[in-house]
């Protein structure tokens, strides 16, 4: 008998060493009898021979463990652990090997899965919160109009006007969620066209000239002579330099000064080479640092108020992201409260054109 259990568990050893999920086996003594190279990785090599207690600490997955070895039935548990500073969930599916007094524990990391469900439920909220501030003011105006103002010519034109800006609100919202749906949709694959970004950079400030004008902003562009090709998407570079430019008119605050600075950089410590730089630079009040690292959130602001006021949906980084995910390019943002914002697009040069 000892060596028909022996042989047992030599072919379930062979059996898991195949798995690509982190695998291990629990005997009838609740001792690990056997575990897969990746369990070894994720558990460490002493897990073997020892109490299953000692290397699957989780309370609930040591219930489920001693459920599975009394009942031999199928379980699945999920728990959540620290790794590396990162919230961590996995998965474990427990399954009693037929004929035999083992037990089977698979684990897969499932963190994906759940980040990307709380994303959908974070958009969601996001999405009906952007949504319901004008659509309760519209109504609200509506009550009024068939009610107390209905013969207020003063107030009805003063309310329509309202609207009109709430109803101007949820359209630059609705197509702001419609660009990042397609520039998401689009992000993994790669564009081919040569594009040169000086032409690109030209129209942007053409297409923002009348914004500068009006809050009095002087927007200086020094593109240098150099070659500033890329194999990119024209629509989408200019409207990621479009957001950026007119971010930093609106935020930078009036008659200030805000730069538009190309540069070429022989070895881009993000992209590990050259890399050619945008600099899009403003004076205004700057954005506390604890905000940085969220900023290309989507609905993140770090003024929330302010930025409504402007007509800011939330969306604009977050597509502008997106779009430079797909050109394999980064953003990099710089800024100190008092000392302005500097908001770097980071593109790969065309390779022919070093």
């Amino acid at each position: 008998m000892p060596d028909q259990h022996q042989h047992t568990l030599l072919k379930a050893q062979d059996l898991i060493a195949a798995f690509p999920l982190p695998t291990l086996i629990v005997g009838i003594e609740q001792v690990v009898v056997a575990l897969n190279d990746p369990a070894k990785e994720l558990l460490g090599n002493a897990a073997l021979g020892r109490h299953f207690t000692t290397t699957l600490r989780h309370p609930k997955l040591v219930a489920a463990v001693e459920q599975g070895l009394i009942d031999r039935a199928q379980h699945t548990v999920a728990y959540q652990i620290v790794e590396n500073g990162n919230d961590v969930t996995y998965t474990v599916h427990l399954q009693a090997i037929r004929g035999t007094d083992l037990l089977m524990l698979s684990f897969e990391n499932t963190t994906g899965v759940a980040q990307a469900e709380q994303m959908r439920r974070d958009f969601i909220a996001n999405v009906s919160h952007e949504l319901r501030t004008p659509l309760t003011a519209i109504m609200g105006f509506i009550e009024t109009l068939r009610g107390p103002a209905r013969d207020d010519a003063k107030a009805r034109d003063r309310f329509l006007d309202i609207m009109a800006d709430e109803a101007k609100r949820m359209n630059r919202l609705v197509a702001g969620l419609l660009s990042l749906s397609r520039v998401e949709a689009d992000e993994r694959v790669r564009p081919t066209a040569l594009i040169d970004l000086r032409p690109v950079l030209q129209t942007v400030l053409r297409n923002l000239d009348p914004l500068a004008l009006d809050r009095n902003v002087a927007v200086l562009f020094k593109l240098g002579t150099g070659s500033l090709h890329t194999l990119g998407d024209g629509d989408q570079l200019t409207q990621v330099f479009t957001n950026l430019v007119e971010n930093a008119i609106k935020y930078g605050g009036a008659e200030q000064t805000v730069s538009v600075t190309a540069q070429r950089s022989l070895h881009d410590p993000i992209l590990r080479g050259p890399a050619i730089e945008i600099v899009i630079a403003d004076q205004g009040p700057g954005i506390d640092p604890v905000h940085l690292p969220r900023l290309t959130e989507r609905f993140y602001r770090a003024d929330g108020h302010r930025s409504r006021e402007l007509g800011g949906t939330g969306l604009g980084l977050a597509i502008v992201k997106h779009i430079l995910n797909r050109h394999r390019g980064r953003l990099k943002i710089t800024s100190q409260l008092g000392q302005g914002s500097q908001f770097t697009v980071i593109l790969l040069p065309e390779t022919n054109d070093a």
